[in-house]
């Protein structure tokens, strides 16, 4: 299917091999590579791309490095930033991370006999010439913000050094924060429905998982691995997921009705080259699965009632130490002793503590929440889990925050944020993960706190007082928490979840105070964060409102008599009438009442939010009773 000859491609400019020179000679040694895109990253997660001819990238070079290419604001999520009178937006491209090229599989270039490509630069935004906007300038400030805040909290606190192998602050050449995502999704024959019930059965037998692939998916998980190693992402692993069932050869011998989950995992990288990477990854695997007749999807719940996909996204931090040495901060000078040391451990609480403002960025869509249900091993509790002893590392999936530890390699030591999905926006989860880091290092430093007296606190009972954390809550639990406590417990102990993207997007208005972590130094400004905030309601109630509620209602339309009323059982009558009920509920208005679907209506043109969230969360019981109904009533018929 991909008969082309890599060797004979480009695939990365590497961050080291930006200069002009260079840049000229490997594009015009290879000439498959037709067009340059400057990508920019708005508030709301999307990549621009332009196509701009190689021929007049490299006439003009210089100026395209320094000052990029020009966009309307109004086409971009920056809201409040840059209005429709206020609109000048220039891409400029960002030379110290890697450039990937694009390649077009479907369009072959006749001269090379290699797919058509495009370089593309990742860029920040930069409003009226001033003022840098977006999510990579917020990931490139947070990072340089958390460099110097905590190699000064090391200075002024020198006794961290006594846990770490790490004479003084004076030791260290550079920070180097590091991240990674694992990236599940779900991919499909084009037009095939979903069988929820099949679904369901293959996940609670674990029929697919870690199963080995046939047909078509093995074919493009295997040349996505392939590929993706060129561009030098150091694959490290492709395998199913839970969800899916076997694909079925048909009549013609071809492999249809494919509906599987996949993952696939690559090395870490600095904080920005992460995210940057994860979204080439995305586009290659969506690339390579299509030239397989595969659908690809990365929501995070694509179908209802079976398991969604998450990206969880690791983060450490390290020192390069001027004797060449590197040290991860995380780990316990003795391991068999602690879990982690003071920073670690600061770090840790800085998440717990502040997860409710983070959250916003995390889980701003409505498919988000689709996924983040009890009894998906979706986290939805802000706790964590350490292991039940030092030398025993915690696996405990249902947390939401996982202290990954390997008594082999010190280095190893990170943190798995569970709550994130493909359709996260990688720059800003990361961005709000080191801000709240560096306020939970900050805190523990300065009270001098030891990784015991760590340890006491991040396992502190409820009603404790804690010189950091919340009194009225528990933040550690070894436990399945979906088991081990009742939905009251849960909320008692670990905070009541959001369940709308309108109840997570008011943490700002709740917990003010938290926000000030993001706003250390401008990494988010308060109009940053009203930006961000306005763009998010947006997009939520405009989903609401044309997307998801005209998908409601085709449920409803599907949902037929199809009895006939001279050959059916008293219970099939009952099962109807309780389905046309229903129905009317959810989508028909009459004189004497108005349907659920008309009052959310009403409520998002009145901008009642409050009450248009709550109004969602009813309706999604009502349409999750429907289709349970509906199921059993056409059991029944013959």
């Amino acid at each position: 299917m991909l008969e082309f000859d890599y060797d004979k491609m480009l695939f990365t400019i590497p961050a080291d091999r930006h200069s002009k020179k260079e840049i000229k000679t490997l594009l015009e040694a290879h000439p498959e590579i037709e067009f340059v895109s400057i990508v920019g990253i708005d508030l709301g997660g999307n990549d621009t791309d332009e196509k701009i001819p190689v021929r007049l990238f490299l006439e003009n070079m210089d100026n395209l490095l320094k000052h990029g290419v020009q966009t309307d604001g109004s086409s971009v999520v920056l809201p409040k930033i840059a209005q429709l009178n206020n609109a000048k937006v220039d891409i400029i491209p960002d030379t110290e991370v890697n450039w990937y090229v694009d390649y077009n599989y479907k369009n072959i270039d006749r001269a090379t006999g290699l797919p058509i490509g495009t370089l593309r630069i990742p860029a920040f935004l930069l409003h009226n010439d001033t003022n840098e906007v977006g999510s990579r300038v917020i990931l490139r400030d947070a990072i340089k913000n958390f460099k110097e805040d905590l190699k000064e909290l090391i200075k002024e606190n020198p006794y961290v050094c006594e846990y770490l192998p790490i004479d003084s602050a004076e030791d260290i050449e550079d920070i180097i924060l590091t991240s990674a995502t694992e990236l599940e999704f779900w991919v499909k024959t084009p037009d095939d429905e979903a069988d929820r019930e099949q679904l369901s059965t293959a996940q609670i037998l674990k029929e697919q998982y870690w199963k080995r692939t046939i047909g078509p998916v093995r074919t493009a998980l295997e040349d996505s691995l392939i590929i993706l190693d060129r561009y030098g992402f150091e694959m490290e692993m492709g395998h199913k997921e839970v969800g899916g069932v076997k694909a079925k050869m048909g009549n013609s011998g071809n492999y249809d009705h494919v509906m599987e989950q996949l993952e696939i995992d690559w090395k870490y990288a600095d904080a920005m080259q992460a995210a940057d990477n994860e979204n080439m990854v995305k586009y290659v695997v969506r690339d390579i699965f299509r030239c397989h007749g595969l659908e690809v999807s990365f929501m995070a719940k694509p179908v209802p009632g079976v398991a969604g996909s998450g990206a969880h996204t690791h983060m450490g931090i390290a020192v390069s130490l001027k004797d060449g040495r590197k040290v991860n901060l995380f780990s316990a000078l003795n391991p068999k002793e602690d879990y982690l040391s003071p920073i670690g451990f600061g770090a840790l609480a800085g998440i717990l503590k502040n997860y409710e403002v983070i959250n916003p960025f995390v889980s701003s869509t409505n498919d988000a929440f689709n996924r983040l249900k009890p009894g998906f091993e979706a986290p939805v509790c802000i706790v964590t889990s350490l292991g039940r002893a030092v030398e025993m590392p915690s696996r405990n999936r249902t947390v939401l925050v996982g202290l990954v530890r390997d008594a082999s390699s010190s280095m190893a030591t990170r943190f798995e944020l569970r709550s994130p999905n493909p359709r996260s926006n990688t720059y800003l989860v990361i961005a709000a993960g080191y801000m709240a880091m560096l306020d939970g290092i900050k805190a523990a430093l300065e009270a001098k706190k030891t990784p015991k007296d760590l340890l006491a606190s991040i396992s502190k009972k409820y009603g404790e007082e804690d010189f950091y954390l919340e009194r009225d809550r528990e933040y550690r639990s070894e436990c399945d928490v979906f088991e081990e406590y009742t939905p009251e417990e849960r909320d008692k102990l670990f905070g009541i979840a959001p369940r709308t993207v309108w109840e997570n997007i008011n943490a700002f208005e709740k917990y003010p105070e938290r926000l000030e972590i993001f706003k250390r130094d401008d990494v988010m400004t308060e109009l940053v964060l009203e930006s961000y905030k306005e763009a998010t309601i947006h997009q939520w109630a405009l989903e609401l409102r044309n997307r998801i509620l005209p998908n409601t209602m085709e449920i409803i339309r599907r949902c037929r008599k199809k009895h006939n009323d001279n050959d059916c059982t008293n219970y099939d009558v009952a099962n109807w009438m309780h389905i046309a009920e229903l129905r009317d509920a959810i989508g028909r208005d009459s004189l004497e009442r108005t349907s659920m679907i008309t009052r959310i209506t009403e409520a998002l043109d009145a901008e009642a939010f409050d009450l248009a969230s709550d109004l969602q969360i009813e309706c999604q019981r009502m349409v999750d009773d429907l289709r349970m109904a509906y199921a059993m009533y056409e059991k029944n018929l013959f």
